[in-house]
């Protein structure tokens, strides 16, 4: 059972529970004596690893592409469009997870044989096309680029309209997509007429991981292409079975589709998919090539313009670093900019592109900033009205004018991490649609709760989409209302009051031993993310110095273990408010860089 403490009415952490993550003594016993460091050996442990294999990071361990239904037929049409030289037309989206599977795919198919004039892509603007392969998208790739095939990445599942008006124009479309498919009003999956559709989460997928980025399902549909390609003879030489490289050697053989595990690394990290055993590998072999110097212009631009060591990569890069420049293009410029930055081979180039990707995310945070505070004196008006007596809503929905289409999702992030709550915050379109974006919390399934709102009241969702904890949507301004209502009444029949209680699970103690840099770096080196979580430790410290840095960081001295304990340097990064002399902290650990020196301190999440 896990241990839990609760935080009292005006404590630092009022109304947040602590909770310490499970260990299986067992499994943590046998992975230490399978030679794991024996605090990973508890970390992992509590993560439901039970065994070294799931720890194995090998191209070879890899999830085979042909369980992936769709794979191989879609190889079929790549390798047959590849050979007759017909025009093949990406289908991107606006969001990292899009940029990167667009780079990954019009990357990984010239290295398999097609000729530049042979491939293009169009991205949708988010606020004049919206999301995915509508009919008007179809007739912007036929209009500029004439193409006879159709590739969609990261989208498309949904496009039942844009894939019909595709091959009514005599277009092959082939589906690559993640995302949940559309139910029908009687409960029944529907998919689009598309000539091939790879998505892990169709009906009848076989594909031991659901939770494959877009990015993810790409590279997967380039594997199959090239064992198509290897089939028919297309290369010089067989460099066998194994795994995204191949073998090595002097001879000429088929590409090494590990040259863009960079790319796939950073979209999945960026999309927030969870981190199963073989995203983490994706993700760990994405990081291996950072670290030792190999990766796109764009990405090593983008760490330079970041302030970031490609070296020192971590997943905590490309979620709080990378991603949000390559997705500020999106929300507030055209994400053709951040698509360039990881097509181009030209470093002048790509350091010219991740500059203006950097300045556009500093407006995105100004943007957002402000929006933030608007969304959040709203807030505070719904929950003060006398109908709300002193309960917080189990949903929320907010919007107004001055809202960006583009900065939604960001700021229904804040908001729900705030009150622990789902939360969807509207802006209006350039089409004077509203455009939502919702995130939520564990045990909401956003998407189907979307599905169900349609079912129970039609018309008042125009469209639809996403996964468990994201998702977006587009309705009228005078149904605003009614989605709010019937979002409510979803969330008070699914969600327990237990699961609106916001709760921080920890990996317990640091023991004293374990703090130093030695451990930092340990730490560092592995692969975090979402269901995959980077270790929060607590401890009961006695606080004995305190104060406020750049105005809104608390600076703390602290001793853990009694007066002949050890004393720790703490910092809480925008929190103000003063602790109590005893305080239980939560906290991660960090090597602190200041003029040369490294000192070892607990980065705060959060004390009751």
């Amino acid at each position: 059972m896990n241990n839990e403490t609760t935080s009292n009415a005006g404590a630092p952490g009022a109304g947040l529970q602590l909770f310490v993550r499970d260990v299986p003594p067992r499994a943590a016993f046998a992975l230490e004596q399978a030679g794991v460091h024996p605090l990973l050996a508890r970390l992992f442990a509590a993560r439901g690893v039970r065994g070294t294999e799931a720890l194995d990071d090998g191209l070879a361990r890899l999830l085979p592409p042909a369980t992936l239904k769709g794979a191989a037929e879609a190889a079929v049409l790549l390798a047959d469009a590849i050979a007759a030289q017909q025009r093949l037309c990406i289908v991107a989206d606006y969001d990292c997870d899009g940029a990167t599977a667009c780079a990954v795919a019009l990357r990984g198919l010239a290295m398999l044989g097609a000729a530049p004039g042979q491939l293009q892509y169009v991205v949708p603007d988010r606020q004049i096309h919206g999301y995915g392969l509508t009919p008007e998208i179809v007739d912007l790739a036929i209009a500029q680029h004439r193409p006879d095939v159709l590739v969609t990445v990261d989208n498309g599942i949904a496009s039942s309209a844009g894939v019909a008006h595709a091959r009514a124009c005599g277009l092959k479309v082939l589906v690559t997509d993640h995302h949940l498919p559309a139910i029908d009003e009687h409960g029944a999956v529907q998919l689009p007429d598309a000539d091939v559709i790879v998505n892990p989460n169709q009906p009848g997928c076989d594909f031991a991981s659901k939770a494959l980025a877009g990015v993810g399902v790409m590279f997967y549909v380039l594997l199959a292409t090239r064992a198509e390609l290897r089939a028919r003879g297309a290369f010089a030489a067989d460099s066998g079975a194994g795994g995204a490289g191949g073998a090595g050697g002097d001879q000429v053989r088929q590409p090494r589709l590990d040259a863009l595990l960079d790319l796939v690394a950073l979209g999945t990290v960026a999309d927030v998919v969870p981190l199963d055993d073989n995203n983490r590998r994706l993700v760990a072999q994405g990081l291996k090539r950072l670290r030792a110097g190999r990766m796109q212009p764009g990405v090593a631009a983008l760490f330079q313009a970041a302030a970031r060591q490609p070296a020192r990569a971590s997943a905590f890069d490309f979620g709080f670093a990378l991603g949000p420049r390559i997705n500020a293009a999106g929300r507030l410029a055209d994400m053709t900019l951040g698509i360039s930055c990881l097509l181009t081979d030209d470093a002048d180039t790509a350091a010219r592109l991740a500059q203006q990707l950097d300045a556009i995310n500093r407006e995105r945070r100004e943007v957002e900033a402000d929006m933030r505070v608007a969304a959040e004196l709203q807030l505070d008006r719904l929950l003060a009205a006398p109908d709300l007596s002193t309960a917080v809503p189990p949903a929320l929905v907010l919007f107004d004018d001055s809202f960006h289409e583009g900065v939604v999702g960001i700021v229904a992030g804040r908001l729900k991490d705030r009150l622990h709550r789902p939360t969807f915050v509207l802006a209006r379109g350039q089409d004077g649609w509203l455009k939502g974006s919702g995130r939520s919390i564990a045990g909401f399934h956003l998407r189907d709760a979307l599905d169900l709102v349609s079912k129970r009241h039609p018309g008042v969702l125009k469209k639809f989409g996403g996964h468990a904890m994201a998702a977006g949507c587009t309705l009228a301004e005078d149904q605003v209302a009614t989605f709010a209502q019937a979002l409510r009444r979803v969330a008070a029949e699914w969600l327990q009051p237990a699961a609106l209680n916001r709760s921080l699970a920890t990996d317990g103690p640091l023991a004293a031993e374990w703090f130093n840099a030695h451990t930092v770096g340990t730490l560092e080196a592995q692969v975090w993310g979402q269901g995959f979580p980077a270790p929060v430790f607590c401890d009961e410290v006695e606080v004995l110095q305190q104060r406020l840095v750049g105005e809104k960081h608390l600076k703390l001295r602290v001793r853990t273990g009694g007066q002949a304990g050890t004393l720790r340097d703490a910092i809480w990064f925008g929190h103000s408010e003063p602790l109590p002399a005893r305080v239980r902290l939560a906290y991660r650990l960090s090597l602190d860089e200041f003029q040369g020196q490294q000192r070892i301190q607990m980065v705060v999440e959060a004390a009751t």
